[in-house]
């Protein structure tokens, strides 16, 4: 196979169309292709060897999901998530804003005051122009 060209088309995966698309060789670095322009939304991007980048995990949302998972039903709970497959996170009693937010949260909401409901305005007249 040839060297990649300036304009050559290439398959990678678009980070704007979130698929592996058509995309214009904008910039050559040893050889191998650095940037790359999409042909159907025109962005430009790093060159990625058709690799979408992997999925984003935040671990202390996974934690707190977990959490709310044990609550309502323990033995589902340890098959929704493994926790080997979680990076380690801190418990959350060890940080104080999530244990402040987790014993407000066992408090019941307020509830809110009722909105009362707004008087329909009257219609205006009708101009009429000429005869009745």
């Amino acid at each position: 196979m040839r060297e990649p060209r300036l304009g050559d088309d290439i398959d990678d995966f678009c980070v704007r169309c979130k698929r592996i698309m058509n995309h214009s060789i904008v910039s050559v670095v040893n050889g191998q292709p650095a940037k790359v322009r999409c042909r159907t939304c025109h962005s430009d991007h790093d060159f990625r060897h058709e690799q979408a980048p992997p999925p984003k995990v935040d671990a202390r949302k996974a934690a707190l999901f977990n959490e709310v998972l044990k609550k309502v039903n323990p033995d589902e709970a340890a098959k929704a998530v493994e926790e080997a497959d979680l990076p380690e996170v801190p418990e959350l009693d060890e940080v104080p804003e999530i244990a402040e937010a987790v014993e407000v949260a066992d408090d019941p909401p307020p509830t809110p005051a009722p909105v009362p409901k707004p008087k329909p305005k009257p219609k205006p007249k009708a101009k009429t122009k000429g005869r009745k």
